[in-house]
């Protein structure tokens, strides 16, 4: 089994270290930005040491051949600027490739939201493999759900393995189960997201739509959730900790350092650990080998959901679903271990309002459900939270 020795870029509240943490890789190095993270990781990772500022990082600790980064992903996100890779956030990516460059390293761990594959048609994308051929990597890209790791969390999120030294394609896609057949919604709890209504839902059942990092003004925006009694709430903030594969609380230090919503933001930009984890022991076997169907991608053809290449060799699709593995989950009723809070009536009111001005599809106990407790909420002496 290899042991990585990782360095963490953009490292928030150290999701993708702690998980490849877990698969027997050491942390070496952290940097991180904002003080709210940087309190968590200073608390969450002792001894390790944290650089503030990615355009200063020039040194590593010796080392280090592993350079781990969710770069930001404000810019290529569908629910933030769309801006594109060239955004003065998303751009950030370029300091990734400076540093790997710098320092030698010969593997790279990339994370990012799954819609960097088909905003300005895939331009983002188009832009890491180029640079990461140009630097002599070869590279494989996975679209993968976090519920596949037995979290009852859609989220999908691209996750990029980079090598100099060996074809990352067999560590990525060794494994696959195959996404599981649509669920009925009936006596499940239901995620989706109140601040909606109109273009979707975020409809998920058995589980939450993706935990988000918050509105563009700044207002946490947790999911909303439907449950088989009726009631419409948002989860604690360490039902959403442990969502992302953390322990209740994992943000708590945040709190000493700017307002308590704060951690929110910081679990929405969050990767989640359990997939980090899984990534972190194909690393551990890098010699790996894949049986599945390869498909020539030409420049001009949109980017698949899972691909591979490097310097001079053809580009190629994968045929391979976005879960690897079916971990044993507990329901999403079940998960849940911290009281909700109702969602408050100026929310559902609003939400209601666009729901029914819009087309889109859902059941029609929802909307009975969603107005019941509209009417419940009218009549309670305090408004909730």
């Amino acid at each position: 089994m290899a042991k990585l020795k990782v360095a963490g870029l953009f490292a928030g509240i150290g999701g993708l270290e702690l998980g490849l943490s877990q698969s027997g890789h050491r942390t070496m190095a952290l940097c991180e930005i904002d003080p709210g993270a940087s309190s968590v990781l200073s608390a969450r990772f002792p001894r390790i040491p944290i650089h503030p500022d990615v355009v200063k990082l020039n040194v590593l600790p010796k080392g280090v051949n592993l350079l781990a980064a969710g770069f930001p992903c404000q810019d290529l996100s569908q629910a933030g600027l769309t801006v594109g890779i060239a955004g003065k956030r998303s751009g950030l990516v370029d300091e990734v490739f400076r540093i790997a460059e710098a320092n030698d390293v010969p593997h790279l761990l990339l994370e990012n939201v799954s819609f960097m594959l088909h905003l300005h048609r895939g331009e983002a994308m188009r832009y890491v493999v180029k640079r990461l051929e140009e630097l002599g990597y070869r590279w494989a890209y996975r679209v993968i759900d976090s519920r596949a790791f037995g979290v009852p969390q859609r989220r999908e999120r691209v996750y990029i393995l980079a090598s100099r030294t060996y074809d990352p394609a067999g560590t990525l896609f060794h494994e696959d189960c195959g996404e599981p057949e649509v669920s009925s919604h009936i006596g499940k709890a239901c995620g989706f997201f109140w601040t909606e209504g109109i273009r979707g839902l975020g409809w998920a059942v058995d589980a939450v739509p993706t935990l988000k990092g918050g509105s563009t003004i700044g207002i946490p925006s947790p999911p909303a959730i439907w449950l088989p009694d009726g009631r419409i709430v948002t989860p604690d903030i360490r039902d959403a900790e442990r969502l992302q594969g953390f322990a209740p609380g994992w943000t708590e230090p945040a709190s000493s350092v700017g307002r308590a919503t704060h951690r929110w933001k910081l679990v929405g930009n969050a990767v989640t650990v359990n997939a980090a984890a899984w990534v972190g022991s194909c690393l551990a076997h890098p010699d790996r080998t894949h049986s599945r169907k390869l498909v020539p991608l030409s420049p001009k053809d949109s980017w698949p959901r899972a691909a591979c290449g490097g310097p001079g060799s053809q580009r190629h699709a994968v045929e391979v679903s976005s879960w690897p593995i079916h971990a044993p989950k507990r329901s999403l009723l079940d998960f849940l271990e911290f009281e909700p809070r109702l969602l408050s009536l100026k929310a559902v009111s609003g939400f209601l309002s666009r729901l029914e001005s819009s087309t889109l599809r859902y059941p029609a106990e929802f909307l009975k459900a969603l107005k019941l407790h509209r009417g419940k909420m009218s009549r309670l002496p305090v408004r909730a939270a």
